[in-house]
């Protein structure tokens, strides 16, 4: 009996051998596959962005090894007729699904588990192939180690960790503790700070400059305490990036051209740049108005039924709304555009972000309703293409890397049916998409959402959000 049970060990352990060798063997011929695009257009979004028709493009080891030169035996290859090829896209601002709460009792693990590639096939159907995630937790580096280990596929991250006055991961009351905080933050592994909303302004200053001292850049909210002060006061030197145009609308009652032409200027001397997010008081005001505007979303079916549930039972937007609010997100999304145009003849920087996650706006297909909000606001359709490309990998410091179509960068790309310099609505027109050299075709990003709007509807009853939350709370 004793034999027969070593023998069944060792087969259960020769099984588990074999299929990990194989998968690693998959993963090895994955990355050392070649692709060939032939005959396609390539909008290489350099600061030239000239157009390079009927081009060549050949992949291997992740990397784009050559444009328009020798093609390696026995690679695959690509038909690029009459399709665009373009950088994959970079969502600045995204708040990503990851296990957790933990308000239980040691060794119990998080309340909530989540599929990270359920979640992470949202970007990748949509071409999002590197996100910036604003309110860092480990579980999100976690997430991370899940793609880089070929677990999962799914976007780059970025990691900035949040920093407030309560109610955060993070907290921070003092100058000393601001600075410590950033200290910690970095030790821990994250690669920016986000400072938020009910910092007080000595701790704000103070954590900006103590992330100047350790080589960390900082984006995120104006602190509630500089309202009804000089714009000038907050734009603190080394506050790199504005995480919302809401930021500066919340300064102000004056929602004028000319005060966004004065934001625009300080943001310009300061070298702050902007994600003007427009989508997120576009999606608030359409929720104020009436739910129908979320459960009519035709991304909505791929939302995890927790945050679908959330979304309807417990919108913060919808709750107590009435003409007046409604009226008063309007002068926001009003006074938005004309942020974007004010920064947009100061010649200051934007990059595209999306708030993916808050009420409404669905991670990946958000960063489409943004590019055309971008169009409506006055961007071109290249300037709008460069704010997701380019721009959002010079901010991250990643443009050796990402963000252009170039010899030696990483093979992050989007092939499109139709030329989006002529209509943005063109970037929704996916062929196939190349992550982190990884080829997947439109027909295989259809069978992905497919599994998740079926796993969704499967799931629907076991995720009540009031329920939940009430679990989570002992009562």
């Amino acid at each position: 009996m004793k034999y027969l049970k070593l023998l069944t060990l060792f087969a259960v352990i020769s099984f588990n051998l074999n299929a990990q060798n194989n998968l690693n063997l998959e993963n090895n011929q994955q990355e050392k596959a070649s692709y060939v695009i032939k005959n396609v257009n390539v909008i290489p979004m350099t600061n030239n962005n000239k157009v390079m028709e009927n081009a060549t493009v050949v992949i291997q080891n992740k990397r784009i090894q050559s444009i328009n030169d020798s093609i390696p035996t026995n690679a695959i290859i690509i038909d690029g007729t009459d399709k665009w090829l373009i950088p994959g896209f970079i969502d600045m601002h995204v708040h990503n699904l990851a296990d957790g709460p933990y308000k239980s009792y040691p060794t119990k693990g998080p309340a909530i588990h989540f599929d990270t590639q359920n979640f992470m096939t949202l970007y990748v159907a949509n071409g999002v192939t590197t996100v910036f995630e604003l309110s860092a937790r480990a579980e999100h580096i976690g997430q991370r180690n899940e793609i880089l280990r070929g677990d999962v596929v799914g976007p780059r991250i970025a990691l900035a960790a949040l920093i407030d006055g309560s109610n955060a991961n993070m907290t921070a009351t003092t100058p000393s503790d601001g600075r410590q905080t950033v200290r910690l933050a970095k030790g821990e592994g994250y690669e920016f700070i986000k400072v938020y909303s009910q910092l007080n302004i000595e701790t704000y200053k103070a954590i900006i400059d103590e992330a100047e001292k350790q080589g960390i850049k900082v984006v995120g909210h104006v602190p509630a305490a500089f309202e009804g002060k000089p714009a000038e006061d907050f734009f603190v030197p080394h506050f790199g990036l504005i995480a919302h145009a809401e930021e500066l609308s919340k300064q102000t009652e004056e929602f004028s051209f000319e005060k966004a032409q004065e934001y625009a200027r300080l943001a310009k001397k300061n070298g702050t740049w902007l994600i003007p997010n427009l989508s997120n008081l576009v999606y608030i005001a359409k929720q104020a108005r009436s739910l129908d505007s979320v459960l009519n979303l035709k991304s909505f079916k791929f939302v995890h039924p927790l945050m679908q549930s959330k979304w309807i039972e417990s919108n913060q937007y919808y709750q107590g709304t009435n003409a007046k609010r409604i009226a008063y997100f309007d002068k926001l999304v009003d006074f938005h555009v004309k942020v974007v145009k004010a920064f947009k003849k100061e010649g200051v920087p934007m990059v595209t972000g999306t708030d993916a996650g808050t009420s409404g706006i669905v991670w990946g297909f958000s960063l489409h309703d943004e590019l055309k909000l971008l169009v409506e606001a006055g961007l071109t359709n290249e300037e709008a293409l460069a704010s997701a490309t380019r721009l959002g990998a010079e901010w991250l410091e990643i443009d050796d890397k990402i963000g252009t179509i170039e010899k030696g960068k990483f093979a992050d790309l989007i092939l499109l049916d139709k030329n989006p310099l002529k209509n943005i609505n063109n970037t929704r027109k996916i062929s196939g998409v190349f992550i982190n050299g990884k080829w997947i075709d439109e027909n295989k990003l259809d069978d992905m959402l497919s599994y998740v709007e079926e796993w969704n509807n499967a799931n629907k009853e076991n995720y009540n959000w009031k329920e939940v939350i009430r679990k989570i709370r002992g009562r």
